[in-house]
């Protein structure tokens, strides 16, 4: 590997998934100004909206997920089509 290229400042970093509250740590340089405690550890936090805990093809059950409320927008916007 060529040197000098790869970033330096991984740490074990939480990442917590929304849907479920499912939390992992694993190295990481992403940037964030959140922390959690975790087993009486103190992590930088990344929220992310799904992971490998909650999403449909690693869990084998469909699930709907709308954190945005898109699917209100959406029947909103095209409930003046509808016959």
């Amino acid at each position: 590997m060529k040197k000098g290229i790869h970033p330096e400042n991984y740490r074990l970093v939480a990442f917590k998934d929304m849907s479920n509250d499912d939390i992992f740590i694993t190295k990481s340089t992403a940037n964030t100004a959140e922390t959690i405690e975790h087993e009486g550890v103190e992590y930088p936090l990344i929220k992310m909206e799904i992971s490998r805990t909650s999403h449909p093809f690693y869990t084998g059950k469909s699930k709907l997920i709308d954190t945005a409320g898109r699917i209100d927008k959406f029947k909103n916007k095209y409930a003046k089509f509808k016959k």
